[in-house]
Formats: structure tokens, sequence, C-alpha cells
């Protein structure tokens, strides 16, 4: 897609360092590392959210993903490691293509606080069978 900058990447017009890739999808160093190794796995056909990728693409960028877990765990050693995603501007995403980070973690890193104002209280089995019952019809 003309203008989105994945796309540029994966058709090699703009610059990125690859660290691994297949048919449908590719993985490369982010140019922010708030952490060193973080990468990016998109698929190669632009597909702005989660919502956009036929199931075989989603397969295939969560196949790539773990290959690249464990060429991060081999490289870093990370305590932990985070796989992140976001669709949509008001849960953060900047970029219009699908991409999954993946971010080795180490103690004391100085990454994000997940509860920011504190672990929330666990929710009463009534409330989330509620909302079980909402989702289910959809799937």
């Amino acid at each position: 897609m003309s203008g989105c900058i994945f796309c540029g990447i994966i058709a090699q017009r703009l610059s990125a360092s690859f660290v691994a890739e297949d048919e449908s999808t590719v993985a490369f160093m982010s140019l922010r590392q708030p952490v060193p190794g973080h990468v990016l796995v998109v698929p190669r056909r632009h597909a702005p959210t989660i919502y956009d990728l036929t199931p075989d693409e989603g397969s295939a960028v969560m196949n790539l993903a773990l290959r690249v877990a464990h060429g991060l765990r081999r490289a870093y050693s990370p305590a932990g490691l985070n796989l992140w995603q976001c669709n949509g501007e008001i849960a953060g995403q900047e970029i219009d293509h699908f991409h999954l980070h993946l971010q080795p973690r180490q103690i004391g890193d100085g990454m994000w606080n997940v509860y920011p104002n504190g672990v929330p209280d666990d929710c009463p089995r009534a409330y989330l069978d509620e909302l079980a019952a909402q989702l289910l019809p959809h799937l």
C-alpha cells in the first residue's frame, strides 16, 4: 500500500535490519529499542489490523514470532518476553499495518508498568460468566 512504512520495508524501498522471513511474513528490528532486541513481525500483505488478517496470515505471524522468540532467548538470555499488538489509535497503534512486537525483558529494564494504579482486584465469577456469554455467540 502506498505510503505504508512497513510495506516500503517489505518491498525494500526503505531500509530495515531483517532478522527472519518466510513467504508470508517478515521480522525486523524496531527502530525504537526501549529494550535491546525489540523485533517486529509483520505480514507481507498490507493488513491494517488483526481484523484484516486471514487465518493463514495470523498463523504465519505467530509461527515466525515463535521462531524469533526462541532466537531472542538464545541471543539475549532474557528474564522474560513480552509480545504485544495494538489495533486502532485508541489502543496505541501508530502504523496502519498489523505488527506484533517481541521485546526481551530484563530485570530492572525500565519498561512500562502494566498496571500503573496497581493490580486490579479479581472480578466476580458471575461477571466473568456474563462477559463470556456475550462473546460466545460471536465466535
